[in-house]
C-alpha cells in the first residue's frame, strides 16, 4: 500500500462493517495484548497535559508536567500566575510561549472553581461541546480528557491513529479530523475506546509508520 491514500469523495465512500471492525479490534489485541488503564478521574489535570503533549514527545510532556506541578501547589495558583512563570515552568515541553498563554487562558475560562467533576455525568455531547469551547481546544484534546479521565466512548485521534485508521480502511481517505472522530466514536464499541486509541497509536508508532506503511 502507498503511504499516501487519494481523498475518497464522502458520497463514494463505505462504512466499515461491525465484523470489520472487531476483525481490526481483534488483529491489533493479538499484536498489542488489551491495554490496562483506570479512569483517573482528574479532567482538569488530563486538559492540561493534552496541551503540553502538542507538538512535543511523551517524555518531554511529562518533564513539562511534572515542573509545572511542582512549581504551583494548585491550578488556581496556575492560573493567577503571571505567563511568564508559567512558560518558564513548561519550558522543556516545547512552543512554551504559546503553552503557556494557552493553559492560562483555559483555566480562566474555566470559571473560579475549576471545576469539571460534573462531566462524569453529564452527556458526552455536552461535555465535549463545553471542552471545544475552551481557548485552544479541539476535538482530540477534548476527546482525551473524556476518554482518560472518565473511560467516555470518544477516541481520541491523533495523527497516528489516523493514519492507522484510515490505512485498515475504517475511516474515509482525506476526511478532516472532525469527520474522523465522529466517525471513529460511531464504529466504536462503547467499551473499547481507550483500547482502539491506545493500540492504533502503538502500530502505528511501532509498524504503520508515515512513509513506510
Amino acid at each position: 500500500m502507498s503511504a499516501r491514500q487519494a481523498t475518497i469523495a464522502r458520497a463514494d465512500w463505505k462504512r466499515p462493517t461491525a465484523r470489520r471492525v472487531e476483525t481490526v479490534r481483534r488483529r491489533l489485541r493479538e499484536a498489542y495484548g488489551v491495554p490496562v488503564a483506570a479512569p483517573h478521574a482528574d479532567p482538569l489535570g488530563e486538559l492540561i497535559l493534552t496541551v503540553l503533549s502538542q507538538s512535543t514527545n511523551d517524555r518531554n510532556r511529562d518533564v513539562a508536567f511534572l515542573r509545572l506541578r511542582r512549581r504551583f501547589d494548585s491550578w488556581e495558583a496556575v492560573r493567577d500566575a503571571p505567563v511568564a512563570e508559567i512558560e518558564e515552568a513548561i519550558r522543556p515541553g516545547g512552543i512554551s510561549k504559546v503553552k503557556s498563554r494557552r493553559i492560562k487562558a483555559i483555566l480562566e475560562a474555566i470559571g473560579d472553581d475549576l471545576d469539571l467533576e460534573w462531566m462524569r455525568d453529564a452527556p458526552l455531547e455536552e461535555s465535549r461541546e463545553y471542552l471545544c469551547a475552551l481557548p485552544g481546544v479541539g476535538r482530540k484534546t477534548a476527546a482525551c480528557v473524556l476518554c482518560f479521565s472518565y473511560d467516555l466512548p470518544d477516541v481520541p485521534v491523533d495523527t497516528h491513529v489516523s493514519r492507522v485508521a484510515t490505512r485498515l480502511a475504517l475511516l474515509r481517505p482525506g476526511a478532516p479530523f472532525d469527520e474522523q472522530h465522529d466517525e471513529m466514536a460511531r464504529i466504536t464499541p462503547p467499551e473499547a475506546a481507550l483500547e482502539f486509541h491506545v493500540n492504533m497509536l502503538r502500530h502505528g508508532r511501532r509498524t504503520c509508520h508515515a512513509r513506510s506503511p
